[in-house]
């Protein structure tokens, strides 16, 4: 089977994206191995997707599909166990269900599913693939034709040399203790946690205890977001057509640069949510 892009799914305004109707995709050949994708969103900012592999299935690379992109890139784990690997440094790291890894451009990688359950990864890419950071890039690089999954040369110098090690990893693994904090709001303060904050990309949680609610925000970028868990409502005060939006685990939304928007929890239950904003977080 030969490259084909996958579908980009786009909106003309603020919209939710329910689970059940999140566009599907299979990437992938033999010699890559084939990923299943949920394609939220795909605008000229940014692209959010999240993609499954089964109990012991991975996604390397092929001629046809080449896994090096020109984009800033968060995988954020759902469920299951990820192995992510630099098949050309060697590099290996291992993720659990809430951890995430980050890389910049031009950087290899592999994913195994290491677990006995089914592997859901959130992943934020930007510049998206509208503007030619992903397939179309892949092939014009030289296609990398050995896979290395380990780092000899460091042998006899674990643990000594850890600090020089991790110094030149390409891949940066993130736990909640490497979050950035922030209390955002003036009036409504509201927990946020950033993965990353880039000139092109800033991935971040939010975090809403029951009853609270965000202070109007509004961002110089596209804002995607996906609902980890609780019940999220979105009021857009400013919106011409349907203003107030209810979302359940899974169901994703798209927000436009410039357009109000708040958060509210009116449940009695926690609410927290992964989003991504390209390319300025600020207004």
């Amino acid at each position: 089977m030969g490259y084909s892009p996958s579908p980009r799914p786009t909106f003309s305004g603020p919209a939710h994206i329910p689970y059940e109707t999140v566009t599907r995709y299979l990437w992938g050949d033999e010699v890559a191995g084939e990923v299943a994708d949920w394609i939220y969103v795909s605008s000229d900012k940014i692209h959010q997707l999240v993609f499954g592999l089964l109990p012991g299935q991975a996604f390397r690379h092929s001629d046809e599909f080449r896994t090096i992109f020109a984009a800033d890139e968060i995988f954020y784990v759902l469920s299951g166990t990820m192995v992510l690997c630099n098949p050309e440094t060697g590099e290996v790291h291992r993720l659990l269900p809430g951890e995430a890894a980050f890389f910049r451009r031009d950087t290899w990688h592999h994913a195994f599913n290491y677990s006995r359950e089914p592997l859901r990864v959130l992943e934020l890419f930007a510049p998206p693939p509208s503007q030619g950071t992903s397939g179309a890039y892949a092939r014009t690089k030289p296609n990398l034709l050995n896979s290395n999954y380990t780092q000899d040369q460091w042998l006899g110098h674990w643990p000594m040399a850890q600090a020089e090690i991790q110094r030149n990893f390409t891949i940066k693994v993130l736990r909640e203790a490497d979050l950035m904090w922030r209390m955002e709001g003036k009036q409504k303060e509201v927990l946020v946690g950033l993965l990353a904050a880039t000139e092109h990309l800033t991935v971040g949680k939010i975090y809403l205890l029951p009853g609270q609610q965000s202070d109007i925000e509004l961002h110089a970028g596209d804002e995607s977001l996906y609902l980890l868990e609780g019940t999220l409502n979105i009021r857009l005060p400013e919106n011409d057509g349907q203003r107030w939006f209810e979302l359940k685990p899974k169901d994703g939304f798209y927000i436009p640069e410039g357009v109000p928007h708040q958060y509210y929890n009116i449940s009695d239950q926690p609410v927290s949510l992964i989003f991504g904003v390209a390319p300025n977080y600020l207004p």
